[in-house]
């Protein structure tokens, strides 16, 4: 479709071998090259603007660079433009919309003398776009991608020399033409070119035109200089593209009858006798003298054809304008003028046009619109529902969830079919709440009027004064109205009130209602919107969701932060304002909404939700979140301007972070001064800053530094440098400084990263030690160095002249076995190496490479770089009489603890740090605690100067996994109170809590303390939780071996009072006159942890065989318990790399009784407190001493001990290691459920609120709870009476559901990111995922409900216990792992590495033709653990010692091996 028939316009010459373009790609290109700044209007999510892919393609391939900015759908496009107008030539780009046009009209003030292009796009409809003409200089209608085209260069350089705004508007919908661009080198000189002269022109007829206009006529002059100005710029176009650009042409006879001015896009219309077509490419500046040259003195009638769908007014936009210009004429020469509106032209024939004047002549009325061309269809995007993205469903949930009825999204998008795209604007949503809110309160004087009615009977007056005074409770005002209503219609009242009260009673409710700022379908809430709510005092709430992350929080609109409304909200004064992130804190963010409900006024929620597109994985929003929360950037907190009135403190701090900007308005409220006086250390906890007490810390710990520098000055220097995760080259940089000052040198050591490139500019000698992280990476606090010197390198900069170097790498080259892999052995140490050559280094001693694969580690390659240094130094000779200082280890802190007290009571009192000395931390896990820091943030702390976000882990002593209600309810208490919302169920059977901040570490304790459980030897070198299977079936036995469980961890048990002492303030005798003894464990306690399980068969849920000391049930014909079998010796952690660490099943070795239990549990364990390898705790296990001594020798050992032989071992047989899921009864008639709980997580999300359903379960269960060392729950103990009730909690908060794969309900993770110090790669947060995509093969193979065992750890300490499960995939990396195969199914047999490095298309890759082969040919009753064998795909795992052999695969699956 073209404006202009193939004689006309821009497209009459012949084009040939020219490229297709559309016209949409054609403007983008123009826009895009021609300007400095581009904005680019997007459409509702999760589409993209039409010209996105033009402008992606160009960034990439032009050298114009102008600033590409997006305006979101809902923005204020207008405001954007204006703030970036000075920056040059301004293009902004769009679809046709509404809202986004409507938008710019209030801004044409500013844009119209700027220099300023908007290129509209519109499909078939000017209705939009055509607002627009009034209110600037210039407006431009193209019909095809040619004029497009052209237009589009001719519209920059009008706007660039007049430095006037233009519109050009253009038809998109149409198919790729062939295209003469200019080129792109071409179009900036000539938009940049000097503007010619003017010519004096021809714009106003000569006197006597022919067409019948007076002589006088004169155009206005400021349109005649716009014209002229067209004029010439058109003419400077032409020069370029050698194309006409006409403001209008004509087709028909000289001497008309009627004349059609089209304005829009027709297609080659028909010659008709007497009819002349006049079509318009200049619709601005409107010359009534170009117009009257075109309409010759024998038109008799004039129609104008406009392409417009809708319009408000009577007359159409350019009708009026037509009708003025002709006004000009004497009235013998003035034509009939007629509207018209013109639809679609496709297929126009003559007899159309006849039609059409046939329609005309018989029209008596001016005011009648007439109609050419298939009437224009109505706009889909008017009644299209915007889509609302996935994520933000996490808060749409939440709000479904806690209002369920009650709720109503005001602006919900579902409104959009009924009430169009506004319904969706904040305007128009508080419009509706305003008119809700009259109605409601009209009912309110309806029912006053009724109660003031004697003729109301006593029940319906009673009703209504009930509901008056109960009109805001959620629950009791529909109740009621329900029953005025049923009332007032069974019996009619005569007063004129009832009917308005019936009328009204869709508003009995009190309903939560909602106006919801979303980036995708209502963006402009934080502008005028909101600040209309806030003025208009109505009980509406507004929750503002904010998705730029925080990494990107740069590259965002500074002039819109949405984060900044709550300041604006709270210097209102009478408004409820909470900032909630629901990847934090979920818990808060149900706060903040419940106290936004009951706030009798506006109340404004701002929520964080990082993401930029639909299809970001949640635990990227959820790292962006951590970012942003603990940097201050989003802090959590709520101000209710309610609890004021009540004198209450408003304001609740719910993070540790505050922005600078919130304090400074936390400051300037006396709120905060008057709680600085009443509770200074509480005062101090909301004013001060954690980071400004570290670094005035770390100011006194350099101040020392420097003095002890300043002492050593006469002595050469020697600056060792470190970058290590696992503390290994940490160690081996502190020993070499050691040995260092032995010979003199003033040696000082630290981490890379606290030595900036500046300082390292002025040190002479230097080495450097650093170990590998990740895929050869260096490790965290050696990476900033690393990227300043990689940055300087790229500069080409040699700033290191002064510099005399030295590298010493440590890593392992079997880490990284494929060939492809193999760069990555000490790729740190290489690449550091090498830059500081690069940068004007002098290397002193060649490269060290330690290997963990050599016979000594890496003190092989140590031993002869270190010789290398000293020679280089001059100190080679140095005789070193003295004694090289023992290191510290786990063995002299413990010695030196005190019976575990260290300095932990100091390091609780010290504000400085958030965390312990290192030696305490080596404690604190003896007493249940391990400290941690927040690894998803660790980058951005460091980056901030801050030490890391250390918190600790709380782990429970609870042996045998039983829990009764009470205590349940204490765990919920404290993972809200002291941890980070949520709690977990270990693998161990009992509970772990998370993000305990170190103040909260000793109220945590007493906590758990109050419920009768402690967290004494829930870690550390000790007897660990002893776990007993949970059989719900067998009650009498579950007794029986819980009750044993239970003993042998009493008897066990640390006896120091230093727990005591230290968490429950319980005191020593005074003068230390009563001493501490541990009877067995001694003042150095155990070489590593020892943990214990007893198994009852057929079901081995606690994998017996993957601990140290086992007790397998023996169950007599009666059901009676005879006794255990013994097994010892088992054990799961491995070192990467290090074949000397091996996983291991243990030895059955005998039977005991059960009053013999205990004691054979000492006996075993004092052989190996006393031959256990103290020397090196990667192997102090009780399996590697037992393949040390040999098992004979072990065995004989403590039954030396025990002073008596164990009886020989009884038959057994295990079946599985999985849980019972579902109902069972035991033998006493009590009920039992096992609930599916995912890796062990206890915690609300949307749809599965377990947290809050188990919390209720507990308020009303008279049973107990049992946990499982698979990570579920079994709620237990459940009499007949109690059944339904339970029933109903679990079915009501979805506990019930077990409708997933077999694969699923068998699988089971570690914690690992982001608290875990030791995790190398994600596992709980990630195998939920990957079993999404695995389950889909299984089911695609008939194996849906197939029980196949899998496992994930982050690392190879194997929490988890990968290595006996069927499929396991170890962490090495982020997003690498070791892959394992080939384990029994109920944890007899190991399984074995099958691919030592995998990455998840890689897993998928290996398992998806492996499940489908396991599906056709694995025999009856086959596991998926015994067929990989069987298969041929790994061989069975034979003694611990032997696990090494035959990994990699069997035969044409084994995996190929680098040389290295």
């Amino acid at each position: 479709m073209r404006c202009f028939p193939p004689n006309l316009g821009s497209c009459s010459r012949p084009i040939l071998s020219l490229p297709i373009m559309s016209a949409l790609s054609a403007v983008a290109r123009i826009a895009y090259l021609a300007s400095d700044v581009v904005v680019d209007s997007q459409p509702t999510l999760p589409a993209v603007s039409a010209f996105s892919e033009t402008y992606g393609s160009l960034a990439d391939a032009s050298q114009h660079k102008p600033k590409l900015l997006s305006a979101p759908l809902g923005a204020d496009p207008g405001e954007i433009i204006v703030r970036n107008a000075d920056a040059g030539l301004v293009s902004f780009t769009t679809s046709s919309h509404s809202q986004v046009l409507t938008s710019l009209v209030l801004r044409l003030a500013e844009i119209s003398s700027r220099p300023i292009v908007l290129h509209i796009a519109v499909k078939d409809d000017l209705s939009d776009a055509i607002t627009l003409r009034s209110a600037v200089p210039y407006f431009l209608l193209s019909c095809t991608a040619q004029e497009a085209h052209d237009n589009a260069l001719l519209a920059s350089r009008l706007a660039r020399t007049e430095r006037k705004a233009v519109v050009h508007a253009f038809y998109s919908g149409l198919s790729q033409d062939a295209l003469s661009e200019i080129p792109e080198e071409k179009i900036l000189p000539f938009l940049l070119s000097p503007k010619h002269p003017a010519s004096p022109g021809h714009v106003t007829p000569i006197n006597g035109d022919s067409n019948g206009a007076p002589a006088e006529l004169l155009d206005d002059p400021t349109l005649v200089a716009l014209y002229k100005s067209y004029e010439a710029a058109a003419l400077e176009t032409l020069s370029q593209i050698r194309r006409p650009l006409k403001p209008l042409s004509t087709l028909g006879p000289a001497d008309p009858h009627t004349v059609l001015l089209i304005f829009g896009q027709a297609a080659p219309l028909p010659e008709v006798e007497g009819v002349r077509y006049v079509f318009h490419s200049l619709l601005g500046p409107f010359l009534p003298s170009r117009l009257l040259n075109a309409i010759p003195a024998s038109a008799k009638r004039v129609i104008v054809l406009e392409q417009v769908r809708r319009w408000a007014t009577k007359w159409l936009p350019l009708y009026l304008e037509v009708v003025s210009a002709l006004q000009q004429r004497d009235i013998q020469n003035r034509p009939v003028v007629q509207s018209g509106v013109l639809g679609s032209a496709e297929g126009i024939a003559a007899a159309d046009i006849q039609g059409l004047l046939d329609e005309a002549a018989s029209t008596t009325s001016l005011a009648t619109r007439l109609h050419l061309g298939v009437a224009l269809s109505t706009d889909p995007e008017a009644t299209q529902i915007p889509h609302v993205p996935k994520h933000e469903l996490a808060y749409t949930k939440i709000l479904s969830h806690l209002f369920n009825e009650r709720l109503e999204v005001v602006n919900s998008p579902s409104l959009v079919p009924s009430q169009g795209q506004v319904a969706t604007s904040p305007e128009y949503a508080l419009g509706r709440v305003r008119g809700q809110l009259d109605l409601r309160a009209d009912l309110v004087s309806a029912v006053q009027e009724l109660l003031q009615d004697s003729s109301v009977s006593a029940q319906l007056h009673s009703l209504l004064a009930k509901w008056m005074l109960a009109k805001d409770d959620s629950v009791k005002s529909k109740a009621l109205g329900i029953q005025i209503i049923q009332a007032l219609e069974s019996v009619p009242v005569a007063h004129p009130a009832a009917a308005s009260v019936l009328a009204l009673k869709s508003h009995f409710p009190a309903l939560s209602r909602w106006i919801i700022g979303s980036d995708a379908w209502s963006y402009d809430l934080g502008a005028s919107g909101l600040h209309h709510a806030i003025a208009s005092g109505l009980n509406v709430n507004i929750l503002i969701l904010d998705t730029l992350p925080y990494s990107q929080r740069n590259s965002g609109d500074p002039h819109r932060r949405k984060h900044d409304v709550g300041l604006y909200a709270m210097n209102h004064g009478d408004v409820y304002v909470a900032s909630v992130a629901v990847f934090s804190s979920y818990s808060q963010v149900l706060q903040a909404l419940m106290e936004a409900d009951r706030f009798q006024g506006p109340s404004v929620v701002l929520a964080y939700l990082p993401y930029t597109k639909e299809d970001v994985p949640a635990l990227e929003v959820l790292r962006e979140t951590k970012l942003a929360v603990d940097a201050g950037y989003w802090p959590l907190y709520r101000w209710d301007p309610a609890k004021e009135q009540a004198g209450k403190e408003p304001f609740s701090l719910d993070s540790d972070a505050l922005k600078n900007d919130l304090r400074t308005f936390l400051d300037r409220q006396n709120h905060l001064s008057q709680l600085t006086r009443a509770s200074p250390q509480l005062a101090a906890e909301l004013v001060g800053s954690l980071g400004e007490q570290v670094k005035a810390a770390r100011r006194a710990r350099a101040q020392k530094a420097y003095g002890e520098l300043v002492s050593a000055l006469d002595r050469p220097p020697l600056l060792v440098l470190y970058a290590s995760d696992g503390g290994a080259a940490e160690k081996v940089a502190k020993r070499l400084a050691g040995r260092g000052k032995a010979r003199g040198l003033a040696t000082t050591v630290a981490a890379m990263d606290t030595v900036p490139l500046e300082s390292l500019k002025e040190e002479e000698y230097v080495a450097f030690v650093t170990s590998v992280a990740g895929q050869g990476e260096p490790p965290q606090n050696g990476r900033q160095l690393f990227k300043a010197l990689n940055a300087a390198v790229a500069r080409g900069e040699t700033p290191l002249e002064k510099l005399k170097y030295t590298v010493f790498g440590m890593g392992d080259s079997h880490y990284w076995p494929r060939p492809e892999d193999a760069h990555y052995y000490n790729k740190p140490g290489k690449d550091l190496d090498a830059r500081l050559e690069k940068l004007g280094g002098e290397r002193i001693a060649a490269l060290g490479l330690g290997d963990d694969q050599d016979a000594d580690g890496w003190k092989t390659g140590y031993a002869v770089w270190e010789p290398l240094l000293w020679k280089a130094l001059r100190v080679d000779a140095v005789e070193v009489t003295e004694a090289e200082p023992e290191p510290i280890t786990n063995e002299h802190i413990k010695a030196a603890s005190g019976y575990l007290r260290g300095t932990i009571a100091e390091g609780l009192e010290d504000t400085s740090t958030g965390a312990l000395a290192p030696s305490d931390t080596q404690l604190t896990k003896f007493h249940g605690i391990y400290q941690q820091d927040d690894r998803d943030i660790r980058d951005e702390r460091q980056a901030q100067g801050v030490e890391p976000a250390y918190s600790f882990m709380i782990r429970v002593r609870m042996p045998g996994g039983v829990c009764k209600p009470s205590q349940w309810l204490q765990m919920d208490q404290i993972a809200d109170e002291h941890g980070s919302g949520t709690f977990k169920i270990t693998t161990r059977q009992t509970f772990q809590f998370h993000g305990v901040i170190k103040r909260h570490l000793k109220p945590a304790i007493q906590d758990i303390n109050r419920v009768l459980l402690d967290t004494l030897a829930a870690c550390g070198d000790v007897n660990r939780n002893v776990v007993c299977s949970s059989i719900p079936t067998l009650s009498k036995l579950h007794d029986e071996v819980y009750q044993f469980s239970k003993d042998v961890s009493e008897h066990l048990i640390p006896r120091t009072t230093a727990y005591h002492e230290i968490w429950l303030d319980k005191k020593l005798v005074a003068g230390d006159a009563l001493k501490d003894h541990e009877p067995l464990y001694g003042e150095f306690y155990l070489p590593r942890k020892f943990k214990i399980a007893v198994a009852v068969p057929p079901t081995n849920d606690v994998d017996v065989f993957a601990n140290d000391l086992g007790f397998i049930a023996i169950v007599g014909k009666n059901g009676e318990l005879e006794g255990f079998n013994v097994t010892v010796g088992g054990g799961m952690g491995v070192t990467h790399g290090n074949k000397k660490t091996y996983p291991r099943i243990a030895d059955v070795v005998g039977f005991c009784t059960p009053e013999q239990g205990r004691f054979v549990a000492e006996a075993v364990m004092l052989t190996q407190r006393d031959n256990g390898n103290r020397a090196d705790r990667k192997n102090a296990r009780l399996k590697y001493t037992i393949d040390r001594m040999g098992l004979d020798a072990f065995k004989a050992d403590f039954e030396k001990r025990l002073g008596f032989k164990l009886q020989p071992a009884r038959p057994f047989s295990f079946d599985r290691n999985v849980d019972d899921y579902g109902w069972h009864t035991g033998e006493d008639g009590r009920h039992h459920y096992t609930v599916f709980i995912e890796n062990g997580r206890i915690q609300d999300e949307p749809g599965r609120d377990f947290k809050t359903g188990l919390r209720e379960i507990a308020k009303v269960h008279k049973g107990t709870f049992r946990l499982t060392t698979n990570q579920h729950l079994l709620v237990s103990d459940i009499a007949d009476e109690d059944l339904p009730e339970i029933k109903r909690l679990l079915s009501k908060y979805r506990l019930d559901n077990l409708n997933h794969s077999g694969l699923r309900l068998a699988s089971s993770a570690c914690v690992a990111f982001p608290t875990c110090g030791l995790a190398m790669a994600e596992s709980e947060r990630y195998l939920p995922l990957l079993i999404d995509k695995v389950e889909k093969m299984c089911e695609a193979n008939g194996l849906r409900n197939d029980s196949i065992v899998m496992r994930m750890t982050g690392c190879p300490n194997g929490c988890a216990r990968p290595y006996i499960a069927e499929v396991a995939f170890v962490g090495k990396a982020p997003g690498t792992y070791s892959m394992l195969l080939g384990g029994g199914y109920y944890g007899q047999r190991m399984n074995k590495i099958y691919r030592e490095t995998v990455t998840e298309p890689e897993i998928l890759a290996i398992l998806e033709p492996m499940i489908k082969r396991y599906a056709l040919e694995r025999l009856p009753g086959e596991r998926f653990g015994d067929f990989t064998i069987r298969a041929g795909y790994i061989s069975a795992t034979t003694p611990g010692k032997e696990w090494y052999v035959g990994m990699g695969g069997e035969g044409q699956w084994r995996e190929p091996v680098s040389a290295a």
